[in-house]
């Protein structure tokens, strides 16, 4: 691991790590999409993740963390991110943000997905796939050589200027490690050309977080509970990634959990409107 400008960029074994840990993320995301269904609660999707994720080694990395009462994080329509599973049983029709973080061998993955339970309704479907999109167009910038704001600028763009959909400004992606969140910060909106450059190596979380409607957010009264103040829907993707040469690396993956949605009658796929890399 080396450092500049308060920026961590680590080695090809550190990288290792984390990627071990992201697919941990990632299996644990598609134990989410076998489980949820209309009349089943996070609560008890969110104890079966816990014990899929220690059975094999790793820690909750969410669970703890500055009083996070959970391993997952489960926001349901217009919660945008940080809810608290609960014994509310989910409905058809609903969106459910499930995102996931596990520490082993000292490192953390993260990775996050929105879920559609049954009959959702068109637009907010097309919200899902827009989002979801959005986060392979900020991929495509995590290139050595480029600014964090050109990730930022490529998914405000397509979302916020070509989609017209409000982009979370209070909420950011991230530098990712020894620690959950580390620098840089990787906003969703922003300019080309700004920011921090990216040296090979730099290991981020992108996540873009997409409201149907408006931009503004609130915190609910649990202190954890981040919603659209209009209240309309909103969409939550993640990876993480390590920049390289040419082409960033995808240390996450959401194969296992699409491969989940297509056998789970009871979720829609949201399809992809771009080509993704392999």
């Amino acid at each position: 691991m080396s450092r500049a400008d308060g920026i961590f960029y680590k080695t090809d074994e550190e990288v290792e790590l984390i990627r071990t840990n992201c697919l941990m993320v990632s299996k644990t995301l598609a134990l989410v999409g076998e489980l949820i269904r209309p009349g089943v609660n996070g609560l008890d999707i969110d104890a079966q993740a816990e014990q899929l994720i220690r059975d094999n080694g790793g820690v909750p990395g969410f669970k703890g963390y500055r009083g996070f009462p959970a391993t997952l994080c489960i926001s349901v329509n217009e919660q945008v991110v940080h809810g608290i599973p609960s014994n509310i049983e989910f409905k058809d029709g609903d969106i459910v943000s499930v995102d996931c973080g596990v520490l082993m061998n000292g490192y953390y993955g993260d990775a996050a997905y929105t879920f559609a339970l049954g009959d959702v309704k068109e637009e907010v479907m097309q919200l899902l796939r827009v989002t979801k999109a959005s986060l392979y167009k900020g991929i495509q910038q995590a290139i050595v050589g480029k600014r964090v704001g050109d990730i930022s600028s490529a998914v405000q763009h397509y979302t916020e200027r070509t989609h017209r959909y409000g982009v979370v400004r209070e909420l950011v992606g991230h530098g990712l490690g020894r620690n959950l969140h580390e620098a840089p910060e990787v906003p969703n909106f922003g300019r080309r050309g700004q920011g921090p450059r990216m040296l090979d190596g730099l290991v981020i979380a992108i996540e873009p977080m997409v409201n149907l409607g408006v931009k503004e957010v609130e915190t609910l009264d649990d202190d954890w509970t981040v919603v659209s103040k209009d209240r309309l829907p909103s969409a939550h993707y993640e990876h993480s990634v390590v920049v390289r040469k040419g082409q960033a690396d995808i240390l996450s993956t959401h194969k296992y959990v699409e491969e989940a949605i297509r056998k789970n009658t009871n979720l829609k796929e949201v399809s992809d409107l771009i080509p993704l890399p392999v």
